[in-house]
């Protein structure tokens, strides 16, 4: 592994997050008589002989589980379950926290994660069945969580759509995080919600500099387009939240205050952030990463980073992972806070309403009511 300093011989891997093949695995798996990484990178760069560089191409596997919501006890998030239409992620996020789920499946948390991507065409289908069954209890299902439910592959296969559609039906409230302005292509869903105080929106916004944003998640939307996304959400009604994550230090923090502000004059109803975490594979990609986009920058980036997280490239605990803390750590918490309140702006306060929930309709069964 190369620090930070050293510039890499290849080139930067143009539309794709992960940079390279040397990514480590946790779990002492056999290596693969092809390696995913290694086979798309020595595409991406030719063949030996000099031909042209091939276009990493996404690959999609339709996969039927039979259970949608995920639950969880974590006392660090404000949700206890999940519903995730998608593995893997084609916005190739560089920095993204789930990437790690694909090493689960002999898969590469680098290139594989956003380019061998799994679909579950039956998630509404699940959701309707696990919503009708007589001892389920609703509570606000998030969305987005783990991979983003507007990724390009949703113009598609159109699954989050129909998980909103069961859950309009049964009036159970939903929230949702997503770096898409394909977010609006639901507006009519989101609307209606909106109404019956059954949905609230996070669109998350992490540089105002678009060429920044094409090298840190080069397939989701420009900032301009998911500011955009916000405003059209704000006038439709839909509760709205602006999250400016993560962020990484030298990198994004810049952007911070102007990012606020900009949300503000949307008319959103609360902004928040969340600082850089780099858990198992993430880190030495995203060390990676540096090495290529900012490699005169690197190694302050990650000693600012290990300052915030007691010295460690993360900090994987309970209670201590979303709060950073240090004199880094201090100094962006205090700005933030200065920003939120020179515009306006509190902590988000979405009351959505589970009394109005009604079990669904299964088995091509009409409603009474």
């Amino acid at each position: 592994m190369f620090s930070c300093v050293e510039r890499r011989l290849a080139p930067a891997i143009a539309g794709r997050g992960a940079q390279g093949a040397d990514v480590p695995t946790r779990f002492g798996l056999a290596t693969r008589e092809v390696d995913g990484d290694w086979r798309d990178y020595m595409e991406m760069l030719g063949n030996l002989e000099g031909g042209p560089p091939i276009k990493l191409k996404t690959e999609v596997t339709e996969e039927r589980p039979k259970t949608i919501l995920s639950f969880n006890q974590s006392p660090d998030i404000g949700f206890d379950r999940s519903i995730n239409a998608y593995r893997g992620c084609e916005h190739g996020c560089v920095y993204c926290f789930a990437r790690p789920t694909h090493a689960y499946h002999d898969l590469s948390p680098g290139l594989d994660f956003e380019t061998k991507l799994f679909a579950k065409p039956n998630a509404a289908e699940i959701l309707r069945a696990t919503l009708a069954k007589p001892k389920y209890r609703p509570k606000p299902i998030a969305m987005g969580t783990n991979t983003d439910p507007y990724q390009p592959i949703e113009n598609r296969y159109r699954i989050t759509r129909s998980v909103l559609e069961v859950c309009l039906d049964a009036r159970h409230p939903v929230t949702i995080t997503t770096k898409s302005d394909r977010v609006v292509a639901d507006l009519d869903l989101l609307e209606e919600m909106a109404r019956l105080r059954l949905v609230a929106v996070a669109i998350s916004v992490t540089t105002l500099d678009p060429r920044l944003s094409g090298k840190l998640e080069p397939r989701a939307a420009s900032p301009a387009k998911r500011l955009a996304a916000l405003q059209k959400l704000v006038d439709a009604g839909v509760p709205s939240h602006c999250s400016v994550a993560p962020v990484i230090p030298a990198i994004t923090d810049e952007f911070m205050e102007e990012t606020v502000q900009r949300a503000a004059a949307l008319g959103v109803d609360s902004c928040g952030w969340i600082p850089l975490r780099l858990p198992h594979e993430v880190a030495p990609l995203f060390r990676e990463w540096l090495s290529v986009h900012y490699p005169e920058r690197g190694d302050k980036v990650m000693s600012i980073v290990r300052s915030i997280r007691d010295g460690k490239d993360n900090d994987p605990n309970f209670f201590s992972r979303m709060k950073p803390t240090g004199v880094w750590a201090d100094l962006f918490r205090a700005r933030f806070r200065l920003a939120c309140k020179r515009a306006g702006l509190g902590k988000a306060k979405f009351e959505l309403d589970c009394t109005k929930f009604r079990p669904p309709a299964v088995g091509g069964q009409m409603r009474l009511l």
